[in-house]
């Protein structure tokens, strides 16, 4: 048997099965080269929206279109072997109706081989969710914060601080979950109302700066590796990368002003002619 048929990819049902039990480990990627790392360690791979912040410098995921993400969830999924692939639709990729988002979600899974799709919303999305399920697209959910509301909400805060606040999050985390996701993320929410959600809701919660209360959490990679020049307050840097890569960078152009990079030696010497 050969080692490609040896290794399993995960998929969506296995990620439902996991409620309750072994924590969901997933990280955001972009790259192959990235997605070959993480793959090893993670459950679930994100490519997520985010990298119109981390790869492009924007100053929110608005701007972010399908054909970007279609793009580096081609990278990823050439990159993992075992970790379900999970790739966000992009604001306005989505919310016009459930057959823009069938016609969306259906082009994604095809150029990209993903085995799932995310979209942010609650109560507002569970119709289309409900539609992409009922004709075979696994959805994760993400409720709570939704940066894509960005404009609407006005800034990235925390949401359901106040017990008063928790009914509409709790609708729809129960919204969603009847709708027919596999899982949801659930950003920015105080630990009592993670944990609260977490023990109703039949399917796993995945969080992110929601305590560890959750089924699971994510990060975005380069937020946890110190590469992100801004992060939220609840991000732990596992490594402070940019320091080390910046130092590399410079040494390396020092040795280059100064004509001493070995790689700038002529490998290639000409051959002498003969006669």
């Amino acid at each position: 048997m050969s080692l490609q048929e040896e290794i399993k990819r995960l998929t969506a049902p296995d990620i439902r099965a996991r409620k309750g039990k072994e924590p969901i480990v997933c990280l955001t990627s972009y790259h192959a080269h990235t997605a070959r790392i993480l793959d090893q360690h993670c459950d679930v791979i994100l490519v997520g929206d985010s990298l119109g912040m981390v790869m492009h410098g924007l100053e929110t995921t608005v701007p972010v279109t399908l054909d970007m993400m279609i793009l580096q969830g081609r990278a990823v999924m050439r990159g993992s072997r075992r970790a379900l692939v999970v790739v966000d639709m992009p604001f306005g990729s989505y919310e016009a109706s459930k057959e823009q988002a069938f016609a969306s979600a259906v082009r994604v899974m095809k150029e990209t081989q993903c085995g799932a799709i995310k979209i942010e919303g609650g109560r507002r999305m569970a119709e289309t969710i409900a539609f992409l399920v009922e004709r075979g697209v696994p959805v994760m959910a993400h409720v709570g914060l939704t940066p894509q509301s960005i404009n609407t909400i006005g800034s990235f805060r925390a949401q359901g601080r106040e017990p008063a606040d928790w009914g509409p999050i709790e609708a729809d985390a129960k919204a969603v979950t009847e709708a027919g996701a596999f899982s949801v993320v659930i950003e920015a929410v105080a630990e009592p109302l993670a944990r609260r959600m977490t023990e109703t809701i039949a399917i796993p919660t995945i969080g992110i700066g929601a305590s560890p209360a959750c089924d699971g959490q994510v990060l975005v990679l380069e937020d946890m590796l110190g590469l992100s020049p801004r992060v939220p307050r609840f991000v732990k840097r596992y490594a402070d990368l940019g320091p080390s890569i910046g130092a590399a960078v410079k040494a390396y152009a020092d040795e280059v002003r100064r004509r001493e990079f070995p790689g700038s030696a002529n490998v290639y010497p000409m051959k002498a002619k003969s006669g």
